[in-house]
């Protein structure tokens, strides 16, 4: 058996606007166990790059540690990529950052990795709405060290051994809200159709971009009885809204059905169009939000698709007025400014 991917590639495969097709997001071959929620989450990553034109060049994918932690081997080969310690990929993306602000960030952590270890990184990349896309592959258990329950197992599910979860969950969504995220949502491994758009749009999105995704574990939590299988989520999810994301480029086309829709712009001339689902749930007003999770865990349902979007959003180089272009492109005299500027600055102090 060949675990190498052929080279070989049809001619006459379909190419975006910059000139790749979709092979050419592709990475390694997974390792992951088959049917994993994960791998489908590496598709949807390729098709949403692929869809908005991405040049692979201009992405940086960083993980931390965790089977969530190995699909970036998987996707886009061609990127610039970091795996770091366990639970440290917020402070790896925020350093990254705010050297190189002209680079896509896309962090991707797992449950373990953000609710646990992670957990006093991830707040502070919240609040600082550090500019990235955040991926949390959520299956509710460790994977790796063959399936304990995690941080986000809700109290009540049943593992695989038959043991009942005694501890609460951490709904790392509603604490995104509660810190400050300007754009969670949440979607289903098993749900491309909702999952890709989602991708596209916190792409385009301006500020801390979170994506709760819920990835069965096939192997430890696809049982009867745990509250993240494939089974109990399909039955369980609600979807706040319809959604369609149109890159600035294109014509907008939309076809608005009853009910109310919301057309969201974003930063870069891209819109959200979202068709609202859910009663009672404004994506823009964050009690509303925070409402409909909580009524969510009570009733035992799973509310996916857009949750929060805030769209006057400043993001952490806005927020500490660094300079605009990248710091490895600065020039010696923007970087020693000459004795003159130091007196001015030291003035500016006494």
């Amino acid at each position: 058996m060949s675990f190498i991917k052929p080279q070989f590639r049809h001619p006459a495969l379909p190419k975006n606007r910059v000139g790749y097709t979709k092979a050419d997001y592709e990475g390694a071959i997974s390792t992951l166990c088959a049917g994993c929620g994960h791998d489908s989450i590496t598709a949807a990553i390729v098709q949403a790059c692929f869809e908005i034109d991405l040049e692979p060049h201009k992405l940086a994918k960083i993980s931390g540690i965790g089977c969530s932690s190995k699909t970036p081997a998987y996707f886009l080969r061609n990127s610039h990529g970091f795996n770091s310690v366990h639970g440290r990929m917020p402070s790896v993306t925020t350093g990254a950052y705010l050297a190189n602000r002209d680079l896509i960030y896309l962090g991707i952590s797992g449950d373990g990795d953000t609710a646990s270890i992670g957990m006093g990184q991830f707040v502070h990349a919240v609040r600082r709405n550090l500019n990235m896309v955040y991926i949390v592959m959520n299956n509710g258990c460790y994977g790796l060290t063959k399936g304990q329950d995690s941080a986000t197992a809700d109290a009540g599910s049943i593992s695989k051994e038959g043991h009942t979860n005694q501890f609460r969950s951490i709904d790392l969504c509603s604490l995104s809200i509660e810190l400050g995220a300007t754009f969670v949502a949440r979607s289903f491994s098993g749900d491309k159709h909702q999952l890709v758009p989602l991708i596209k749009a916190a792409m385009a999105h301006p500020g801390f971009a979170f994506l709760d995704v819920i990835s069965p574990c096939v192997t430890f939590n696809n049982n009867k009885g745990s509250t993240k299988s494939y089974d109990y989520v399909r039955a369980h999810q609600e979807a706040t809204s319809e959604l369609d994301f149109v890159p600035e480029k294109e014509a907008i086309h939309i076809h608005y059905k009853e009910g109310k829709s919301v057309l969201a712009p974003l930063h870069d001339g891209s819109l959200l169009h979202l068709y609202k689902l859910a009663p009672g749930w404004d994506p823009t007003d964050r009690r509303s939000v925070i409402d409909m999770l909580q009524n969510a865990k009570v009733e035992g349902t799973i509310p996916t698709g857009m949750l929060y979007l805030d769209m006057n959003t400043r993001d952490l180089h806005d927020l500490i007025h660094t300079v605009p272009q990248p710091l490895n492109s600065l020039r010696e005299e923007a970087l020693c400014p000459g004795q003159a500027a130091l007196e001015e600055i030291n003035a500016s102090y006494r």
